[in-house]
């Protein structure tokens, strides 16, 4: 009996190739198919639905209940087991690395609409990680919608030929020359899409081939490609289409010209899947939902974190989210090179009317950056494992003239390396910077095994012959071809660099240029990815503001992947969430252009944390703050409804002190200005709102944490603790009036006023525990930092704060409201008026195509 249900859903899945689920099951019907067997199988196709829809990875929020009616590959399939072929030639592990693809895409395909349906338009987005692998996620995607009878398939490859030729070659490599007779292609390797003269010699129904595409986004080629496919609209009814954006944050979103004919060219598909790929969503998901626009309104698929990618959190660190204990956050790996201000005009004009005429200056740390490129190089080629290919990218401008005036220099800086080989100066301070590099960054941290400097000599002279120097731009002929042989190249260059290609092998970057918006700016982190065989190696050279830029980023961007996934388990969709993206005071959240729809963010303090991480070091900043919190601890000494000490354990509790005088605390207490979310305010508008519309927060707890081996610091007579060691981060060229102590609070301090045992209770525990015991009361802690605070000797990124006065840090608690929380508005906008900054260059979306 068992045998014959097998082969009757068997029969069903065949029937799934023609007809969605629903219709399947009725053919089933027709056939005279007992009822029960017709359960049976629903109930199993059910099962495997189930299946896709609860994979732990990726997440995903969908907009309503979308019929799931893939549910994997079949036996009979050809597109998707060709891939898997060319991963595991490639030397890709089945578990896990084949199996969470398959997983990732299966979940993507589940979500389109089956290609037999007779019409629709579906709109999604999936979030990757820079360099992480979205190329080999959206080729697996079309594979199986091909497996499946999508036939025309359009992916935007960015704004420049070198990716777009990239993608046609990567997309020709593992789908068109695997399966060749399955496959016509309207464009080539070295031609974007020119009209055709017989669409019906591709639609038609005599036509069972799939149909490639790869456009860049530009309005020249996408208008050939919309009047194309206009005229042949009589064939493209049954005529099922996948659009692939990739870089879906760039050029697509609220621009005159793209926006519109990405549009157009939908219109003409009665069936279209518009797939966006991005690991920069910020502006796709400020879209206005209910704009005509390309808002993922269907879905939005969180693709999870590949093992071995370097991100940004893991190069930069990143900032405690909400619930997190702050010793559990990493600092990041000690791999980003300080450049000083003063070089930064030494490789880029200070404006634009310097350009003409400009010839960069090798400073002290450009020279030990391509130094350092070298080594690493030879180092790489004694381990001789991992990717062949040695990339260095040079980035200080988006002008074309600026970066050809590096030829000159870096040139010659090569060729004199080249004859001085023998030089005792030269190999002693190659000796010494690989010394100090590798004794900053130990090999076996990382599985590797070191190279000696002496091993390293023998293939410097190799090294620096194979050397290339590259001027990779648009006015450039010049271009990084990884296709021909193991390359070793400095790449000089801006925009085409900075979106979507890969640089192969990137071990080294010399990064100044400053950006203005966080997807911008995440995007030009080509040294995301993967470093198998040399994830010791990497190393960025930029400034210190801009290192900082990158921590912030890394911290929105983990809060902002947590929100789509606690989405996920809430009874949300994509028309209804929006994504909360903390500020900053240099940064925008996008361009200006994206963010018509997106004015204001509606902040809500309910359940969530706020602590200071910023401080000045200067007097009378820092004593105008022990001024507020020793008035804060003296009125709070005075109308408490209950004092606790315990001095052994260096805390104070003052229970149901009145709100008042926490607002009047908060008004007075400076919070660093580089910090936005410690909005004095903002928090002080929720404070009154909630008072007003839930009557909560009107009663507080005030605490005190200090650490008992600390010197004594006194708020009050008779309230005297410990100070607390709250080290810097090491910034190489610090603002003497400026420290980043990264992390005040800890998840013990959260429940610092709660009874019972807290010292082994989890993040949800405190705040379930919260809820039942102070479900209407704040928590506002203060900490005694000593001024100077000397690191430990393991934290290798940290120096002593060395302030002129002790520091008070302060951490605030909300408890999580019980109905409909309150909300403060808050612009999301940034003062851009102090920050030099070079927006991306997007003269060639309207241009001819060249």
């Amino acid at each position: 009996m068992t045998d014959e249900f097998d082969g009757m859903y068997d029969t069903f899945k065949a029937l799934l190739d023609s007809f969605p689920p629903s219709e399947a099951v009725k053919r089933l019907e027709q056939f005279g198919i007992s009822p029960d067997v017709v359960a049976g199988i629903r109930e199993r196709h059910e099962q495997q639905t189930i299946r896709i829809k609860e994979l732990e990875e990726p997440h995903a929020v969908v907009l309503g209940n979308r019929d799931t009616w893939y549910t994997g590959p079949h036996a009979k399939d050809k597109c998707w087991p060709a891939i898997v072929d060319l991963l595991r030639k490639d030397g890709w592990p089945q578990e896990p690395a084949v199996s969470s693809l398959d997983d990732s895409s299966t979940r993507v395909v589940s979500l389109l609409n089956h290609p037999k349906e007779k019409a629709f338009s579906t709109r999604g987005l999936v979030v990757g990680y820079v360099q992480s692998g979205k190329t080999t996620n959206f080729t697996s995607v079309m594979a199986k919608a091909a497996d499946r009878g999508y036939k025309l398939f359009i992916v935007l490859a960015g704004i420049h030929n070198g990716l777009r030729r990239q993608t046609q070659a990567r997309l020709v490599q593992q789908l068109v020359e695997s399966n060749p007779t399955m496959w016509s292609q309207l464009t080539g390797l070295d031609k974007d899409f020119t009209p055709q003269e017989n669409p019906a010699s591709y639609f038609g129904k005599s036509n069972k081939t799939h149909v490639l595409c790869v456009v860049k986004k530009n309005a020249t080629v996408l208008r050939k490609l919309a009047q194309w496919l206009e005229k042949a609209s009589n064939y493209l009814e049954d005529c099922p289409a996948l659009i692939i954006d990739d870089e879906a944050d760039q050029a697509t979103v609220a621009t005159k010209s793209i926006n519109p004919l990405i549009l157009s060219i939908m219109s003409s598909l009665p069936k279209s899947a518009y797939v966006g790929y991005t690991a920069s969503p910020f502006a796709n998901l400020l879209i206005d939902p209910s704009a005509a626009d390309l808002y993922p309104k269907d879905f939005v698929v969180n693709l999870p974190k590949p093992a071995g990618h370097f991100g940004t959190e893991v190069l930069f660190g990143r900032y405690a989210l909400d619930g997190e204990d702050p010793e559990q956050v990493d600092d990041g790996y000690d791999m980003i090179r300080s450049i000083p201000e003063d070089d930064v005009l030494c490789v880029r004009p200070e404006t634009r009317a310097d350009v003409e005429g400009f010839e960069p200056v090798i400073t002290d740390t450009l020279r030990a950056a391509v130094e350092y490129f070298w080594l690493v190089t030879a180092a790489r080629r004694v381990r001789g494992i991992g990717n062949p290919h040695s990339t260095m990218l040079i980035h200080t401008s988006v002008n074309t003239a600026v970066h050809n005036s590096f030829a000159r220099p870096l040139t010659h800086l090569r060729d004199k390396a080249a004859r001085s080989l023998a030089d005792p100066g030269l190999l002693s301070r190659l000796r010494s910077l690989w010394d100090q590099e590798t004794g900053r960054v130990r090999a076996e941290d990382f599985g590797e095994k070191g190279v000696p400097f002496d091993q390293l000599v023998p293939e410097l002279p190799g090294v620096l012959e194979s050397c290339r120097i590259i001027m990779d731009n648009s006015s450039s002929e010049d271009r990084l071809d990884y296709e021909n042989g193991p390359v070793v190249a400095i790449a000089v260059g801006g925009n085409t660099l900075s979106r979507g290609l890969t640089l192969e092998g990137l071990s080294v970057s010399y990064f100044v240029r400053s950006v203005s918006a966080y997807d911008t700016l995440l995007q030009m982190g080509r040294w995301f990815g993967f470093r198998n065989g040399y994830a010791d190696l990497p190393r960025i050279w930029m400034t210190d503001e801009l290192a900082g830029w990158f921590r912030h980023l890394a911290t929105v961007e983990t809060e902002m992947r947590r929100d789509i996934d606690i989405y996920m388990t809430e009874d949300e969709n994509p028309l209804t969430f929006a994504v909360r993206l903390r500020t900053h005071p240099a940064l925008r959240v996008t361009a200006a252009a994206k963010m018509r729809d997106a004015v204001t963010a509606a902040a809500s303090y309910g359940g969530k944390r706020v602590q200071t991480h910023y401080f000045h070091t200067n007097y009378d900043w820092l004593r105008g703050n022990i001024d507020a919190a020793q008035t804060l601890i003296a009125a709070s000494a005075a109308n408490a409804v209950r004092a606790e000490a315990r001095p052994d354990e260096g805390r104070y509790v003052f229970r149901d002190v009145p709100h008042d005088f926490v607002t009047e605390f908060l008004s007075k207490y400076r919070f660093h200005e580089k910090s936005p979310e410690n909005d004095a305010d903002l928090i002080i508008g929720y404070i009154g709102k909630r008072i007003a519309t839930a009557d909560s927060l009107r009663r507080w707890n005030v605490a005190i944490v200090g650490n008992p081996k600390g010197g004594d610091f006194t708020f009050a007579p008779g309230v005297t603790v410990g100070r607390n060691n709250r080290a810097r981060l090491d910034l190489k060229n610090p603002d003497p009036d400026f420290v980043d102590i990264k992390t005040l609070m800890s998840r013990r301090d959260a429940a610092v006023d709660l009874s019972g045992d807290t010292t082994k209770l989890a993040e949800k525990a405190i705040t379930d525990a919260r809820s039942v015991q102070l479900p209407d009361t704040g928590l506002l802690v203060l900490y005694p930092i000593d001024k100077v605070s000397v690191p430990g000797p393991e934290k290798k990124l940290r120096a002593p704060l060395n302030a002129e006065e002790h520091v008070i840090g302060v951490g605030l608690v909300f408890p999580k409201p019980q109905g409909k929380d309150s909300t403060v508005d808050k612009y999301i906008s940034a003062d851009l008026s102090n920050v030099r900054i070079e927006e991306e260059d997007f003269s060639l979306l309207d241009g001819e195509d060249a």
